[in-house]
């Protein structure tokens, strides 16, 4: 203001100067800045190099929509006449795309949200855990939160496959307790097959799954994930607790159980902890919001129970290659096959089974019927335990012949007991010789004697290898003489082969040999 008024007293910017004690260009630029209506003090704009070619950058700023490049204006303004350098292209890009972004500036408006109706989901990359065939394999990440309470559930999956993915809707239905109104996430072709006009066109099996839980499926715009609200952020900060990277030190999984396991303590802890925005612990809030969801259905919707197989004759499915083995009353039945972590689900439904299996019990619907774990193709997974009383040995030894009575004869020895039984066996194997007489023979004994010791008797001589004519007789007298009554823990006299009754010279070993010494006189 000195200034000023010494200019304003003199008229001349050397006389103001002197009175003020400043420089008179400084006098000049001042009484400059307010003949012109700009700010007396503070910084002021200098002339550029650049000024005569702003109208042509920001015509080109502003037909790229604030995307061009400052490389590209430079060279286009070197065809001008431009003899700056890239430098100062850049400094002047930099301000123009400034203002236009100032100008052109997204705005939003905080999401009121009421409790019960909306629930966001969405994918991101997991970690990497070794598959069944020792190999590791990129997992992905599916997470969900409810808009109002905040509470997140974050769910592991090998694949982005469309029953995987309403699998994962029908656990978090199942996790919350409810079903919202709605449903918000990104645009998937397992979501949105197309967009017409913008209009995005549903999967029909989506709209199935919909109209099952009693909800509806929304999609954000396509390429616009600031649409979709806080699910992004949600997907960032599981990954950041579940992904191991360089700057993020977590241990590796050794199997996808283990991802199951960090993921459900990582839900514990964001669920646990009070929320920055709503100041709640979504747990808590979570309990206040399922009074406004809606009744989940007691079945899960088909889809995510995975895709459709026929089991076949020999009570196996086949899946990825791979056969997997049923219970029994499943042939030709229609079940569901899906994969859950590293193991494979089958699940069935006993209504519309023609005959209800003895397994099945009180159970009704869509019950699980096996879990196996997955398998590569040449190495299939066979539960024994689904093929009761199957006459192939496990272990892959020769078939044992189960004998069957087709005449009255065999009917009646094998009604002895199993003695009876184990006789026939044996003694066929060694193809004894007039086995039909010899079991007639037996049953005449039996009706003497009484079947119980003739049993006995019969198992004993399986058991010795006696299978000549008088055998039988001889064991029955035998163990008519017992005090057990033929019934007791007698061990079977088998003869060794290495043994003889024989008289040989073999007690001649123990003498040796004595030769008698003669003397020079007696040689003489």
């Amino acid at each position: 203001m000195e200034i000023l008024e010494a200019y304003d007293t003199t008229g001349s910017a050397h006389s103001a100067a002197r009175l003020a004690g400043v420089d008179p260009k400084t006098v000049r630029r001042y009484v400059a800045a307010r003949d012109a209506g700009a700010p007396v003090t503070g910084p002021s704009r200098r002339e550029r190099i650049t000024d005569p070619f702003l109208p042509k950058i920001e015509e080109w700023v502003d037909k790229s929509r604030g995307q061009v490049r400052a490389d590209v204006v430079h060279a286009r303004l070197l065809g001008l006449g431009f003899g700056g350098n890239e430098r100062s292209t850049r400094r002047a890009v930099a301000e123009v795309k400034r203002a236009w972004r100032a100008g052109h500036r997204r705005t939003y408006r905080p999401w009121i949200t009421e409790p019960g109706l909306w629930l966001q989901f969405d994918w991101g990359q997991g970690p990497k855990v070794p598959g069944p065939d020792g190999l590791l394999r990129t997992t992905w990440l599916f997470v969900a939160w409810l808009a109002w309470s905040r509470f997140r559930v974050v769910i592991p999956v090998w694949d982005l496959t469309l029953p995987g993915l309403v699998a994962c809707v029908d656990q978090t239905l199942r996790t919350i307790g409810g079903v919202p109104s709605y449903l918000l996430t990104d645009n998937p072709k397992t979501v949105t097959i197309d967009h017409v006009a913008g209009v995005p066109v549903r999967h029909p099996d989506i709209v199935t799954m919909g109209r099952h839980y009693g909800t509806q499926v929304h999609t954000c715009v396509p390429y616009d994930p600031e649409s979709k609200g806080g699910s992004e952020s949600s997907v960032r900060i599981a990954k950041a607790d579940l992904v191991p990277t360089e700057a993020n030190l977590l241990p590796v999984y050794a199997s996808f159980a283990e991802l199951e396991s960090a993921c459900v303590d990582f839900m514990a802890k964001v669920n646990g902890r009070r929320h920055r925005e709503t100041g709640r612990i979504p747990a808590q809030a979570l309990l206040e919001e399922r009074a406004r969801l809606h009744t989940l259905p007691s079945v899960p919707h088909t889809m995510a129970l995975g895709t459709t197989r026929v089991v076949a004759t020999d009570q196996t499915i086949r899946f990825g290659s791979v056969r997997y083995s049923t219970p029994q009353g499943l042939v030709d039945a229609e079940v569901w096959v899906r994969v859950a972590g590293s193991e494979l689900v089958i699940v069935a439904d006993l209504d519309r089974l023609p005959i209800r299996p003895a397994w099945a019990g009180d159970r009704r619907g869509l019950v699980e019927v096996a879990r196996h774990r997955t398998s590569t193709p040449g190495n299939p997974r066979i539960d024994l335990a689904h093929y009761p009383g199957h006459p192939q040995d496990p272990s892959g030894a020769p078939r044992l012949p189960q004998p069957r009575a087709r005449t009255a004869e065999e009917e009646a020895f094998l009604a002895i007991g199993e003695g009876a039984l184990t006789w026939l066996t044996e003694a066929s194997a060694v193809g004894t010789v007039r086995i039909r007489a010899k079991m007639a023979d037996a049953v005449d004994l039996a009706a003497l004697v009484g079947p119980s010791r003739v049993d006995h008797a019969l198992g004993v001589a399986a058991a010795a290898g006696r299978f000549a004519e008088a055998d039988l007789p001889a064991i029955v007298d035998y163990y008519a003489t017992d005090p057990t009554n033929g019934c007791g823990d007698v061990e079977a006299a088998v003869a060794d082969e290495a043994y003889s009754a024989q008289p040989g010279t073999s007690s001649w070993a123990g003498f040796t040999t004595i030769t008698p010494t003669m003397s020079k006189e007696t040689s003489r």
